[in-house]
């Protein structure tokens, strides 16, 4: 029964932006926790929630999980990327479609905050 992640960030006009995603999808898939590790977008980039998710089902998915690259549970997260849930759901009735939390409130996340305010320092 294999499990696809679904990276999803609001998209760019500028690729270099849009390639955070894809270095954390690459990052992921190394891992090797998730065998379907795919990328989209709410807008501005390609490929769009729906494709992606039909990506990941054509690889075989059963399960995908819709991973918001997202800090915080906006309207974003909570209507745009509810309804993409519900659309993929409602097209493919044989798969099932979770929507995780945004990355927001993980306690890693202040790390990460912490440390990139301590590399600033040693930018000057």
């Amino acid at each position: 029964m294999p499990t696809a992640l679904l990276l999803i960030a609001h998209g760019s006009r500028r690729p270099e932006a849009n390639a955070d995603l894809e270095f954390v999808a690459t990052a992921l898939r190394e891992r090797g926790r998730y065998p379907i590790v795919r990328v989209s977008y709410l807008e501005l980039a390609e490929p769009n929630i729906e494709t992606g998710g039909a990506q990941c089902v054509g690889t075989g998915a059963t399960d995908v999980i819709l991973v918001p690259y997202f800090l915080s549970p906006g309207v974003h997260v909570a209507e745009d990327l509810t309804e993409a849930r519900d659309t993929l759901g409602a097209r493919f009735p044989g798969v099932r479609f979770v929507l995780a939390e945004p990355l927001g409130r993980h306690p890693l996340l202040v790390d990460v905050v912490e440390q990139r305010a301590s590399e600033s320092l040693g930018r000057r």
